[in-house]
């Protein structure tokens, strides 16, 4: 796990060593110290704070698109202080397997964190609900974000969830690429992400798609298979 805070990654630490099943292998101050600590003990999920040297604001992000290279099977759980939709999307836009963004607030439930962790190992995918609470703010109210798409186009969405190119959706689903571009382009709208919608209307398509399929409490989203 990393955190620049010492108190805070101490506290965290004591945490999870408390928690059954889990060892933590490393503890880690900065961006550098991580990458070098998955590089060698290759684990099987990392714990990060979003603001971390060098690099600030979004050092944990980038932390978990690099590991999305280096190391594809880890899965990353991503802590943040404030609700900022951009900084899930960002952390989403290569895929939501393995990946979780959760606020700083769920450290004091011990079991959803160890939750968030346990799903993103197994390849799965964790939105904080107050992210998307976020997201859809100025959406107006609405039964389901879900319930204006067709059969097809739900079908079409569940597939880019898992991080899938349109050519790969086409693949899954029997059709041609250009069907696959034009379901996109008309759920999208759907969803009330417009052309202008700030950030990556793809991805944040995605956020919704997991906050409302999600099954339990808490914002937990189940990976689609």
């Amino acid at each position: 796990m990393a955190d620049d805070v010492l108190i805070v990654r101490e506290g965290i630490v004591r945490l999870l060593e408390h928690q059954p099943d889990v060892e933590v292998v490393a503890s880690c101050a900065d961006v550098d110290a991580l990458l070098e600590a998955v590089d060698r003990h290759d684990p099987d999920a990392v714990l990060t704070d979003i603001r971390m040297p060098p690099g600030g604001d979004d050092a944990g992000i980038r932390a978990a698109v690099e590991l999305r290279s280096s190391h594809p099977g880890v899965g990353v759980v991503v802590l943040s202080q404030h609700v900022d939709a951009a900084w899930a999307v960002a952390l989403l836009d290569g895929g939501s397997d393995g990946r979780a963004y959760l606020l700083k607030e769920r450290v004091g439930d011990p079991d959803q964190l160890v939750a968030a962790l346990r799903e993103v190992a197994a390849g799965g995918s964790v939105v904080d609900p107050k992210v998307v609470e976020s997201l859809m703010a100025d959406r107006g109210p609405r039964r389901s974000v879900l319930d204006s798409l067709s059969p097809r186009e739900l079908e079409v969405l569940a597939e880019i969830a898992q991080g899938k190119s349109n050519a790969a959706v086409a693949e899954a689903l029997y059709l041609g690429v250009r069907a696959v571009e034009k379901h996109i382009n008309s759920l999208l709208p759907k969803l009330g992400l417009s052309s202008d919608h700030d950030g990556h209307r793809r991805v944040a398509a995605v956020l919704l798609y997991l906050a409302e399929t999600g099954a339990a409490p808490a914002g937990r989203a189940e990976h689609p298979s």
